[in-house]
């Protein structure tokens, strides 16, 4: 998945917290001076808590549209357990990678890899263990094909999605399908098999992300184009494709939403709830094709980060109130 608007404030948090270590082993002479307080909120940041948060829930989402003859709390506990610890080691895996671009870049300059807070090495070897951790678990004790789906998502989203970054403007739209991926093997964790709910809550999550990064990247253009970033509004500078885009996937989003309702997955509450929420959203995209300033584009920013935990909301919502009554 794209980095997040999330990481800038991470990375404040960081540097309010700790001191500048030199470079090397972290977990050696270079924390001598450091408390673990200090050490293990370095290593929470590098596993990108926000986006790890989003995918989590996304895999819950996932779960209850699968869960219409019951909800295994045990199956679910483990889901989620097992996706947040892939999300989180793929996180600190992107950050081993980049570290080298990240510096070059105001916004990131100051994350703990960069800033010589983090060994690359150490970090790599917690990123690669926690992966594996998250896919072992989730193979014998979810199934075999949710284990696979994460660590699809683990390999597209660090050798396919990373490196198109810096090659090609598409890199967004090709990083949806990774980033989708863990609420479709929320589906599977529940049912065992691809069905129509596991593919609307896939499409769900793959138009959700466009205008989430597309915000993004028309807020941090110039810094991407700093670290040579191929992001749409770098190599399209006048703001036309990116407005365009934005209003178009979120358009596409909200017509997906209704999907779970189309095909009687979902009830009246679902669906009350997330028409208006659809409609809030695009308008601010409607808004930020009018005036493309950086306020503009944060609203949208700001409205897509709402957008995905509410509607989790909503899928509880009207699977546990129906049952209560």
């Amino acid at each position: 998945m794209p980095p997040s608007d999330s990481d800038i404030r991470r990375s404040d948090s960081a540097r309010a917290v700790s001191m500048p270590a030199q470079a090397g082993d972290d977990l050696q002479s270079g924390d001598d001076a450091r408390s673990w307080t200090d050490v293990l909120r370095d290593y929470w940041v590098l596993t990108k808590p926000e986006i790890s948060f989003l995918v989590t829930i996304s895999a819950l989402a996932g779960f209850l549209i699968g869960s219409t003859a019951g909800l295994d709390l045990w199956v679910l506990s483990v889901t989620l357990v097992g996706v947040a610890l892939c999300a989180g080691g793929v996180g600190m895996l992107n950050h081993v990678m980049e570290h080298r671009i990240d510096a070059q870049m105001l916004r990131t300059s100051d994350r703990p890899l960069p800033d010589g807070r983090v060994s690359p090495t150490s970090a790599r070897n917690v990123g690669v263990g926690m992966v594996a951790v998250g896919v072992g678990a989730l193979c014998p004790l979810v199934n075999p094909l949710t284990g696979i789906l994460a660590a699809l998502t683990a390999i597209l989203y660090l050798f396919v999605y990373t490196p198109l970054k810096q090659k090609t403007k598409y890199n967004t739209l090709i990083g949806t399908i990774p980033g989708a991926l863990p609420a479709l093997g929320g589906y599977t964790a529940a049912t065992g098999t691809l069905g129509a709910g596991g593919w609307s809550i896939f499409a769900i999550l793959a138009f959700w992300q466009m205008p989430h990064f597309l915000s993004l990247a028309w807020m941090y253009r110039k810094d991407y184009a700093r670290a040579d970033y191929a992001m749409l509004p770098v190599v399209e500078p006048d703001g036309d494709s990116t407005a365009y885009q934005t209003m178009f996937f979120t358009a596409l989003l909200v017509g997906a939403s209704l999907t779970p309702t189309l095909l009687d997955i979902t009830g009246l509450i679902y669906t009350i709830g997330v028409v208006p929420l659809g409609i809030w959203f695009f308008w601010t995209t409607l808004a930020f094709h009018w005036e493309r300033t950086g306020r503009r584009a944060r609203d949208v920013l700001k409205a897509s980060i709402v957008y995905i935990p509410v509607l989790v909301a909503l899928l509880i919502a009207d699977w546990m109130i129906p049952s209560i009554l």
